[in-house]
């Protein structure tokens, strides 16, 4: 066993007793969609009292004044209970992750997912096994939360079977799909999922105003290969140091090497993907595309950009379909909407959060609260000279500790942009900006939160390779990714702000 470890979980440090603390308090923090009946019962209160003082504001979008409307009164209560539906089917998030899900969880299903994974790890060379699996785990995000299970595991298990410490391996695998779960080189669920609560709050400034789920793509995109390299420099330089050699008995329990009717089946994947892409490049790249803006011939804005969701659906579905026909897990058309129907029912519980997150978002937008703090707000931080760096900086303080008691990140964005995506909007900041910090200071303290929904499991993954491992090995082994992550995304911020470059398609840092 290793002594370091043991050490570790038994010393209980200043830093391991405010770990403890926030576990205490995380842990009595009800169920998101509870928690959101809470704020949404205060919202209402809130809406009375702001009501009652007759506050109001200047719309400086429209030059309109906008008073504070009481949600508890005749006209509210009447509001409420007709919107209420539509509060839910039309809340933007839930069709954009759904119709997302629908083909990345079919590719999940028939195996093409964890094929790719097990293909991109085990078939790395040794010298850059630590960036296969940093690579692999930031990118993980694409099969959603599955990533955060799978991706520590294998990586463990290739690891172990090179020789090397398992424990490192499987680290690597959690601070990938953890703390770079905001990253990806595509558009993902995770894209869709805030743009799409972006675009809520967008609605309470500007109704005209369209957001899509390209918006962070550019600079998400550098995040993966940025953090790719200085995650596999923590990994080599820090941890396995740290770790030292594996002295346990645990041995290699499954093959993980790709079967040769797998292999043919990434082969045929690849195939279709090439072919989606060329037929896809016919659509977008000439001029006079139909996928072009029929008016301007642009690509900023046009429907290749507001129809990406769909487009990527159908790049998943036609990637997984080439892929299961091969290796039979498709054996007829009709097992397609059944490997959907499977991937769907790990929805339900965002389904039903969903229905009172938007109410919520409804009614912060009806009651003219989303306005009122927005102007209010941006007018407090300018008279306090409190915008710029030192607003940035603040923002992403809040995400990161907000993030290490609230594990959902789409509670924790439907709280907090309403209120700052239009102040920050005010401030002349992009929604798409704002979606960036948030973004940041999210993902970063992930891998340290023990209230993070995965910690548990991957804690008993690793007392399979040490009995004494505890919360405090894992959090410690975390917190130099955590640490360095956030300061190496934080400069990245400052550069793409420094060098004014896009966030993402036609998305720019300030209005």
């Amino acid at each position: 066993m290793l002594e370091k470890n043991k050490s570790t979980a038994v010393k209980k440090g200043g830093f391991e007793k405010v770990l403890d603390w926030i576990e205490r308090v995380g842990n009595k923090l009800p169920h998101p969609f509870i928690l959101f009946v809470y704020i949404t019962i205060a919202l209402m209160i809130i809406s009375a009292v702001l009501a009652s003082a007759k506050v109001s504001v200047v719309n400086p979008g429209t030059q309109k004044v906008v008073e504070a409307k009481s949600l508890l009164s005749a006209e509210g209560i009447r509001w409420m209970l007709q919107s209420a539906l539509k509060n839910f089917t039309g809340f933007a998030p839930l069709g954009l992750v759904l119709a997302m899900l629908m083909g990345i969880g079919l590719a999940e299903q028939v195996g093409l997912l964890s094929a790719f994974m097990r293909k991109t790890m085990y078939g790395a060379p040794l010298w850059a096994i630590s960036m296969a699996v940093m690579f692999v785990g930031i990118n993980g995000n694409i099969a959603s939360d599955a990533s955060v299970v799978i991706i520590p595991a294998l990586a463990a298990s290739v690891y172990l079977s090179l020789g090397k410490n398992p424990l490192v391996g499987l680290v690597a695998g959690y601070a990938a799909a953890c703390a770079g779960f905001s990253a990806n080189l595509i558009i993902v669920g995770t894209d869709a999922l805030l743009a799409g609560i972006t675009q809520e709050a967008v609605k309470i400034l500007d109704p005209n105003m369209q957001v899509n789920p390209s918006i962070n793509w550019y600079f998400m995109m550098a995040s993966t290969v940025i953090f790719t390299i200085v995650g596999a420099w923590i990994t080599d330089r820090i941890i396995a140091p740290r770790l030292g050699d594996y002295k346990g008995k645990a041995k290699v329990l499954q093959n993980n090497d790709l079967t040769p009717l797998e292999n043919k089946g990434l082969r045929n994947a690849g195939l279709a993907a090439l072919a989606f892409l060329i037929i896809l490049g016919i659509f977008v790249i000439p001029q006079g595309a139909i996928l072009r803006d029929p008016k301007t011939g642009g690509l900023i804005p046009s429907p290749f950009l507001s129809g990406i969701i769909p487009i990527l659906m159908l790049f998943f579905i036609t990637i997984a379909v080439a892929y299961g026909k091969t290796v039979g897990t498709i054996k007829k058309a009709d097992d397609v909407p059944k490997h959907m129907a499977e991937a769907m029912k790990t929805m339900s519980g965002y389904i039903v959060l969903v229905f009172v997150i938007g109410q919520f978002v409804a009614y912060f937008d009806w009651s003219n609260i989303g306005v009122i703090l927005a102007v209010k707000g941006a007018d407090f931080l300018k008279s306090i000279g409190f915008t710029g760096i030192p607003l940035i900086l603040g923002l992403i303080l809040l995400s990161t500790i907000i993030n290490l008691f609230i594990g959902s990140g789409s509670a924790k964005w439907s709280v907090l942009a309403p209120i700052f995506v239009p102040m920050m909007m005010l401030l002349g900041y992009s929604p798409s900006f704002t979606q960036a910090i948030y973004r940041i200071g999210d993902s970063s303290t992930n891998p340290i939160s023990p209230l993070f929904p995965y910690f548990p499991i991957v804690l008993g993954m690793a007392q399979q390779y040490d009995e004494n491992a505890g919360v405090g090995t894992i959090i410690s082994l975390m917190i130099p990714y955590s640490l360095i992550f956030l300061v190496v995304w934080i400069l990245q911020l400052f550069v793409w702000m420094a060098l004014k470059l896009p966030l993402g398609p036609g998305a720019g840092i300030y209005m």
